[in-house]
């Protein structure tokens, strides 16, 4: 019985533990090219998969606004791939043979968002996050910035809001996102 309680304790401890050491090491992020020189992030916990698509794969859908890429056949769903880019105000892609793809998932909605290039995982704490300020970023931009955090080599990371992105209203007015 004494033993029991020892290995219950020991195994609380190790857990606060590991707490602790994760608590210290940061939250993980997902770092990506979003411009030709912008690097952004997005949180790893909304990151379901990163994947290189061709482009032929895409199938492009009429009438949608030009960041809509078109569906994907993804895991035998479909999924709806955006130039993240472009929403958020950055020039459009240019076509190649093969893009970048980021799938997240807010709630019930799952949206392919397609960058330039994937760079890395990084870690920061959150107290390192700095509120966006109006004309620090582009006015198209604020709506899907959730903050910014000066990188170890002085550059600015911009910290984007998934939900804001999943939940914009251009897909309330076009009704895809989640459909």
């Amino acid at each position: 019985m004494i033993d029991a309680a020892k290995n219950s304790n020991s195994t609380s401890v190790a857990r606060i533990e590991a707490i602790n050491a994760s608590l210290e090491e940061g939250e993980k992020f997902l770092r990506f090219q979003l411009g030709a020189e912008a690097i952004a992030l997005l949180p790893l916990n909304i990151i379901k998969q990163v994947m290189q698509v061709s482009v032929n794969e895409i199938l492009p859908v009429p009438q949608m606004p030009g960041c809509v890429l078109g569906i994907y056949n993804w895991r035998g769903e479909m999924l709806w791939l955006v130039d993240l880019g472009q929403l958020v105000g950055f020039l459009p892609l240019v076509s190649s043979e093969n893009v970048m793809a980021i799938a997240i998932q807010i709630q019930d909605k799952i949206l392919g968002l397609v960058v330039r290039q994937i760079n890395d995982i990084d870690r920061h704490h959150l107290d390192q996050i700095n509120l966006p300020a109006i004309g620090l970023f582009a006015p198209e931009l604020m709506p899907y910035l959730q903050g910014y955090i000066i990188g170890s080599n002085q550059e600015v990371l911009m910290l984007l809001n998934g939900s804001a992105i999943a939940n914009a209203p251009l897909w309330q007015i076009n009704r895809f996102v989640g459909a």
